[in-house]
């Protein structure tokens, strides 16, 4: 991991962009973080928008966190951004896009087009960050995933260990693989979902919250579209993760 650039935000937040690899990040870590003080991480997940058009709200995200004594941080995603396009998930974005404006159906093998090249190299990518973000001696976990795309959310949460609890963004474009992947989900879950949300089917956001395995998972359900959620949501999603990564939950794993 190669930090490129830094800066001060608000609170004394550290902000850094790195490479690790060809992939582009950015670590956001609060004043309170320190070798003799290191604190636990949030992975902030996000569409496949790129993420300077993502940043502003990823930057908020980031200082909510901060101001509970979390890090956070986020990479860019395979074909967005300046990273290189993926010619696969061109073409399936493409029909995506013909599809929706036409009101025709988006079939399964469209969605398993759009979205499983994106979970299959994208989660190992989000392994070797982590890998590189826990070495630093500042942050030294427990681990939360917050966000979409909620299928990379689902494979993290089945393939790594060092994720403690997920709070996932509500969507209906899930491949079927996924829903049997989250059968085998058994971290605390959080998931959001916008009652009215324009771009996802409802009944399939609740079929899968219903497939997760975990002893503890919550929906919390907005009225709304997709750009409608509350701040009461984030305050929610906030104390979900206070309650896992930090206080008696984080004192007892040690």
């Amino acid at each position: 991991m190669h930090f490129t650039s830094e800066q001060r935000l608000d609170d004394g937040v550290l902000e850094r962009a790195f490479i690790l690899g060809d992939v582009p990040g950015i670590l956001w870590t609060p004043a309170s973080a320190a070798v003799s003080a290191s604190v636990p991480l949030i992975l902030l997940g996000h569409p496949p928008l790129g993420l300077a058009k993502m940043y502003p709200r990823l930057v908020g995200r980031a200082l909510s966190a901060a101001a509970e004594g979390f890090a956070t941080a986020t990479i860019e995603l395979p074909g967005s951004g300046d990273r290189p396009r993926v010619p696969a998930l061109e073409q399936a974005r493409a029909e995506l896009r013909r599809l929706m404006q036409a009101g025709e159906p988006v079939g399964d093998d469209i969605v398993d087009a759009l979205v499983m090249p994106l979970v299959d190299t994208a989660v190992p990518e989000w392994q070797a960050t982590l890998d590189a973000l826990l070495a630093l001696p500042e942050i030294d976990g427990p681990v939360g995933y917050s966000g979409g795309v909620i299928s990379i959310g689902i494979r993290l949460a089945v393939a790594e260990p060092r994720i403690v609890a997920a709070g996932l963004f509500a969507g209906s474009l899930v491949p079927r693989a996924m829903f049997e992947e989250a059968r085998q989900v058994t971290i605390p879950l959080h998931v959001l979902l916008q009652w009215d949300d324009e771009g996802n089917d409802r009944q399939a956001s609740l079929d899968l919250f219903d497939a997760f395995s975990s002893k503890e998972k919550t929906l919390h359900a907005n009225m709304g579209g997709h750009t409608g959620v509350p701040q009461s949501a984030g305050d929610d999603a906030a104390r979900f993760f206070t309650r896992h990564l930090s206080g008696e939950e984080r004192r007892s794993r040690r």
